[in-house]
């Protein structure tokens, strides 16, 4: 399993083609009424889009990844099949950027959402399909039965339901 963890980490593979789409300006699409809600409870923040990345960065993601948004993914990360979003959010400009890894959750009565974590920089979110993941540096492992969220960048984590 920590070979597997290794290979996903360094090479930043997407094994499931994500459904979320990037317009041709490097926009990233998410409904409205997550964006108005992200706008109202996270004033000052953006969604991060390939503009954020250095150069060297964005050739990287986009030779794996070409146009997607790389702070947005799409996935059942609950397994109820209802929509949830993973979005890195970033305040502030590069070196003293701050950015939040959220997971946004449709319920009845609108969105439901998290922090996950909040570190320096600017890292990506991908996704990953259910199964066993490993820490690389210690004895943690977490085991996905939906799909899980990788955030890439200053350290790397994964988070399952």
């Amino acid at each position: 399993m920590r070979q597997i963890l290794a290979f996903l980490v360094v090479c930043l593979p997407v094994l499931i083609p994500p459904p979320t789409a990037a317009s041709p300006n490097g926009q990233c699409n998410y409904p409205p009424d997550l964006r108005d809600e992200i706008s109202r409870k996270y004033p000052g923040t953006r969604v991060v889009s390939l503009a954020d990345l250095s150069e060297y960065k964005r050739k990287l993601f986009q030779t794996d990844h070409g146009a997607r948004c790389p702070g947005l993914v799409k996935v059942d990360f609950y397994g109820d099949r209802k929509p949830t979003y993973a979005l890195v959010l970033i305040a502030g400009e590069n070196p003293k950027r701050r950015a939040e890894l959220l997971v946004a959750h449709q319920l009845t009565k609108g969105w439901e959402i998290r922090s996950l974590d909040v570190t320096d920089g600017t890292p990506v979110v991908l996704r990953e399909g259910p199964g066993k993941y490993e820490d690389m540096y210690g004895p943690k492992s977490i085991r996905g039965v939906a799909d899980v969220y990788q955030a890439k960048g200053h350290k790397s984590s994964c988070f399952s339901a």
